[in-house]
């Protein structure tokens, strides 16, 4: 998959009204997952995303590894987006539900074992519910 299918993918699922705002959910997403994990891990998780999407865990993350909760990258992924925080939200579920299509399920399981999933604020489970409900064709057929 290249970016411009990508992209076209991610509006698509999120219904979005042109590439500038699938861009900027997908850049939004991204970069914030790439600040919370180990500069490792965004590199293993997007190595087989295309170049351009590759970046922004990668290149356009300044520094990996730091500690915030979900309701914080919820914020980040918000305040980039320009968007309210469910709507946030709601868009990295489906954003990593494609990830997750497109990478090695290793590098997935990886990226999960690194995000704490308890029940408390911290629980980074809700980033897979998409995934976890069964993917994006699922929950668009429900």
């Amino acid at each position: 998959m290249n970016f411009d299918e990508f992209t076209g993918e991610v509006q698509h699922r999120l219904e979005l009204p042109g590439t500038g705002e699938a861009v900027r959910a997908t850049r939004a997403t991204l970069m914030a997952l790439g600040q919370r994990i180990p500069e490792g891990n965004a590199e293993d998780l997007a190595a087989s995303l295309p170049m351009e999407v590759k970046w922004y865990m990668t290149g356009a993350v300044h520094e990996h590894g730091q500690r915030f909760d979900w309701a914080e990258f919820v914020s980040r992924v918000s305040e980039v987006e320009h968007v309210e925080r469910q709507e946030a939200a709601y868009h990295a579920q489906v954003i990593m539900d494609l990830v997750a299509s497109q990478v090695p399920p290793s590098d997935l399981r990886q990226l999960r074992d690194s995000l704490p999933e308890s029940e408390d604020d911290e629980n980074w489970g809700k980033l897979f519910g998409v995934i976890d409900s069964g993917g994006w064709q699922a929950e668009s057929s429900a």
